[in-house]
């Protein structure tokens, strides 16, 4: 069975021209899954839906390829999803549909696309990190106490008259900071 999911970003965009491409390409309008949401949100409640409609079989119809993936890795992992499942998809206006031996091709250059983004980025930031290193710089949070400050904390600590509340609030630092240089 042919399923159909159209999305736009805002709540002034119209469905209408995807809609009628997702019927003219053999969906019924019941089982169309209409959606109002940014592309970028994790929360897409009809994707959700419709994800888990989905049988084996079935042919889940999009109009583009964007109105699916939040990003290139997300759209190959729900299309990946799929396959395991049993299921194709069609792009009407990319023109791919992963039952066929080219949409399968597409599909796998895509897939090395974004394992090749991954790797590129992964070469960059530790690039990045050992060109920083290599200048003395070191990664992760500053420190909020420096040394006299960290003695000073242990002093405190020590005087049983102060209350935590009232060695943090002198120190400009929360009960969370207060146990963690304790601890250390």
């Amino acid at each position: 069975m042919k399923i159909g999911y159209a999305r736009v970003s805002t709540q002034d965009q119209n469905l209408d021209l995807q809609i009628d491409a997702l019927m003219k390409e053999g969906c019924e309008e019941r089982h169309i899954y209409k959606e109002k949401a940014s592309g970028s949100k994790a929360d897409r409640p009809e994707l959700a839906k419709v994800l888990a409609y989905l049988q084996t079989g079935d042919t889940l119809v999009i109009w583009k390829l964007d109105r699916l993936g939040r990003s290139l890795r997300h759209l190959i992992d729900i299309v990946e999803d799929m396959k395991a499942r049993g299921v194709e998809l069609i792009s009407i206006q990319d023109s791919v549909n992963t039952a066929t031996p080219t949409g399968k091709l597409t599909f796998a250059i895509f897939a090395a696309l974004a394992e090749f983004e991954r790797d590129i980025i992964r070469e960059r930031t530790n690039a990045g990190l050992a060109a920083a290193r290599a200048r003395g710089k070191m990664g992760g949070r500053k420190k909020l106490l420096d040394e006299k400050q960290v003695q000073m904390l242990r002093s405190l600590s020590q005087d049983k008259s102060l209350s935590i509340g009232n060695i943090c609030k002198q120190l400009g630092i929360s009960k969370a900071t207060y146990y963690n240089y304790l601890k250390k």
